[in-house]
């Protein structure tokens, strides 16, 4: 029987509606999965592959390249908790440790936050209550108008210029400015907030941590003492699980390691104007401005252009790097040895990961 050329079109027009309808109302079951968290006694974690999620291989396979070439031993992205890509290089392993260098910071500050939400001190405290009077070398009028929250926020007014910026004596901690009305990266306030939790608590610092974060998510790990520097080792998927920490907002699946939301959503977000990408010893992306450690320069433009507006991230010297983007329930983790020149934070390197990354579709 002949067949209307007319009613064929219409029929190829619905047909065509109701697949395109189709394709176009199905749910990413990625985006609409909550939070996977891995085991706390095992090497268990659940994987997604890449192609899964359309993240394109062949820029995978540039970026991985482009990793070994940058010293990289160790780079992990996790997409709602579950690894996507876990790569080691140069002979470095999956129980391999490595340093944090100041990407430690993030988990210093977090722990300060513990110590506050179970009352065991408070952030406008002065730092003196804990520290003792005479920890640095000014007035005791002056020294009292320090907080827990300036060394939290690196403004303690304190000068970072000195010889050694690291050193913890107070002889090499000097006036530079009023407390709050100058920012600088300055290593030897930060260190100091561990005698402060110790002495708030109790408990050694280690002890403390390990007790409070360590155990609980699965880390493994220690802090080591160098010279006045207090530095973590841990292999790369216990900075993994610490971002993921972040990502969920500080519970760790059905338990509250930080039940202080207001305190994450500080640490997380700008913590004073000087410099808005920076919160409390946490960097932070798409706030138009930031500085660096050692420069008093303010730099307009986000702190990586590259990345998500809503990226903070842990860094650390030589390009530690731990990002976490709570819009794409991403967390990524680079160990390793420098990529260009020696940094203490920012470097060219985070900038061009992430130009890879979104090439690559991750995000």
């Amino acid at each position: 029987m002949f067949q209307s050329p007319r009613i064929s079109i219409i029929v190829l027009l619905v047909f065509c509606t109701i697949s395109c309808t189709k394709k176009y109302t199905t749910i990413d079951p990625i985006t609409e999965m909550p939070l996977y968290f891995p085991s706390t006694t095992s090497e268990v974690w659940d994987h997604i592959p890449a192609s899964y999620l359309g993240w394109k291989e062949p820029i995978l396979n540039n970026l991985y390249t482009y990793l070994e070439s940058k010293g990289t031993k160790a780079f992990i992205v996790l997409k709602n908790g579950k690894l996507v890509i876990e790569k080691y290089f140069g002979g470095f392993g999956i129980t391999d440790n490595w340093y944090w260098a100041s990407a430690g910071k993030t988990m210093t500050a977090f722990l300060v936050g513990i110590a506050e939400q179970e009352g065991k001190l408070k952030l406008q405290q002065r730092s003196s209550l804990f520290l003792g009077t005479g920890w640095t070398s000014l007035p005791a009028a002056q020294e009292d108008q320090i907080t827990i929250e300036h060394q939290l926020t690196m403004t303690t007014g304190l000068d970072d210029g000195i010889t050694d910026a690291d050193c913890t004596l107070p002889q090499y901690l000097k006036y530079k400015a009023s407390p709050g009305s100058r920012w600088a990266y300055h290593n030897a306030p930060y260190t100091l907030l561990d005698k402060v939790i110790e002495a708030a608590t109790g408990q050694s610092f280690n002890q403390y941590f390990s007790t409070h974060i360590k155990n609980v998510i699965g880390m493994n790990g220690i802090w080591a003492k160098e010279g006045y520097n207090n530095v973590y080792y841990s292999n790369a998927r216990s900075m993994a699980r610490f971002g993921l920490l972040l990502l969920a907002g500080g519970k760790w699946n059905r338990t509250a390691v930080l039940g202080d939301t207001s305190y994450i959503r500080k640490q997380v977000n700008s913590s004073q104007p000087l410099n808005p990408s920076y919160g409390y010893l946490t960097w932070l992306n798409g706030k138009g401005n930031y500085m660096l450690p050692t420069l008093q320069t303010i730099f307009r433009t986000n702190l990586i252009p590259n990345a998500p507006a809503d990226l903070f991230a842990a860094l650390g010297k030589n390009d530690q790097k731990l990002y976490v983007v709570p819009s794409e329930k991403l967390v990524i983790i680079r160990m390793g040895e420098s990529a260009n020149q020696p940094t203490q934070a920012l470097s060219s390197f985070d900038n061009e990961l992430w130009g890879l990354l979104k090439d690559a579709g991750v995000f």
